[in-house]
This record gives structure tokens, sequence and C-alpha cells, in this order.
């Protein structure tokens, strides 16, 4: 065996992630850097692009549905497909990440109701969340967090248990089991990506109970440095740190 070949044979294999995003310009930001600070690879998925979901989770670490602009309600078929993709996480045990949109699915897969507000009112913006008595014994939570939705959470599932609560929407984040979590709000934003969302987005800063573009990023300098604290813990909490394996 020559060196090179020994060097191979010794190299540590990465725990993968699988990842689904909803546009061909969707960014991990921030939660896909600090997955791999901790040692996780990503592997990337767009169903909305017709990329296929992979059919068992047996190879990966675990699975995150980030957020998008279309409606967990939304009678399309790879919105259909990733929600019943999510039962492949659930039978396996495996842990499981959805972030707005994500979290929504999950909600929707295990039998909960995901609608607006009757009058209309939204979360785009900085809001207060308050953390349930569930939620504090599983870990310290963010005062602030960072929304861009239109539609929440309702009548959560039996099995389901609410880890922190807004005003406007009720469910902010919750777990089913041991290895599921949905959030409600946006940890991922870097500032480069929460400038384009304003931007691109500023159709919807008009909408009852959005904030500013300007409010919003002003905003990132008081509460983001606490959010960020919190999601790096959050997903040590919820994905752990890859042990170490051999490549054969």
């Amino acid at each position: 065996m020559s060196l090179a070949d020994e060097k191979s044979s010794t190299e540590e294999k990465k725990q993968k992630i699988a990842v689904v995003l909803h546009q061909a310009s969707s960014s991990t930001g921030r939660i896909g850097q600090i997955l791999q600070k901790n040692g996780f690879e990503l592997s990337i998925y767009r169903p909305v692009l017709g990329d296929c979901l992979p059919k068992t989770l047996k190879d990966y670490a675990g699975a995150i549905i980030f957020g998008g602009p279309m409606s967990a309600n939304d009678n399309e078929p790879f919105i259909n497909r990733e929600m019943d993709w999510i039962s492949v996480a659930l039978k396996e045990n495996k842990p499981f990440l959805g972030i707005c949109l994500g979290a929504q699915l999950l909600a929707r897969n295990l039998g909960g109701v995901v609608k607006p507000r009757s009058d209309g009112e939204v979360e785009i913006g900085w809001y207060p969340i308050e953390a349930t008595g569930s939620g504090k014994r599983i870990m310290d939570w963010p005062k602030m967090v960072y929304h861009f939705h239109s539609e929440g959470i309702y009548d959560l599932p039996q099995g389901a248990e609410l880890l922190a609560k807004g005003n406007t929407y009720p469910t902010q984040a919750f777990r089913y089991g041991d290895n599921a979590w949905g959030l409600q709000f946006h940890s991922e934003l870097t500032r480069a990506m929460m400038q384009r969302w304003v931007v691109h987005g500023a159709e919807r800063l008009e909408l009852k109970g959005a904030q500013c573009a300007k409010s919003q990023l002003e905003g990132r300098f008081v509460y983001d440095p606490a959010l960020r604290r919190w999601i790096e813990q959050a997903l040590v909490k919820m994905f752990g740190k890859p042990q170490k394996t051999i490549q054969s």
C-alpha cells in the first residue's frame, strides 16, 4: 500500500445531514456554517427543482427542512413529498429540525393545523418569545427572535410539546418525541441574508404587523448576538457532535 493509499484509508468520514432548501439561491446560512464547523457534512436537496429525497436516513446523522416563500398548505407535489418525507426521520428516530415552513410541514405531518391569522397580521421582523416550562427544562431561550412569515401553527398534534410561545402566533417552538424539533423563527440568517430578504421581500413589509427594513436591520445589532449564541447551543442539543469514524 502506498503512503497515499494508507492516508486515504484512515481519513475521517464526516457524518452527513440531509438539508432541504426551497429556492435555487437559498442558503443554509449560519446554521450550515455552525454544523460544518461542528464536523458535519451537508447534503443539499431542492425538491422544488426536481431533486429526489433519500428514501432512508440510515446514512445520515439527521435532516433539516428550511423555510421558503411558499405555504405549507400549497397543493404542490414537492410540498406533499417533503411533508411525507418527514415520516422517514420520525420512523427512523433521526434528529429532524424544521425551520418556519419546515416546522409547519412537521406540524401538518403530525396532524396539526397551519393557517394565517383571521385579521391578517404577520410576523416579519423581531418579536419576543417566551419559553414554556418544558422549554426551560430543555435549554435557555433567546428573548427576541427573527420572523418572516404570514401563517402559523395552531392545534399542535397529540404528543407534541410546546417549548416556546409568542403573542401574535402561539406556537414558536415545539418538539415531538426526543428528536423532532420545529422552530417558527429564523436563527440562520447572516447579515447579508437579512439584507436580501428585506430588499426582495419589500412588498411584504407593507403587511399588517410587519416591521420596516430599517427596524429589522437595526434590531439585528441588538438581538442577534444572543440568537447566535442560542442556535450554537441548540444545534448541539439537537444533533450532537459527530463521532469520529474511519473511512474504509
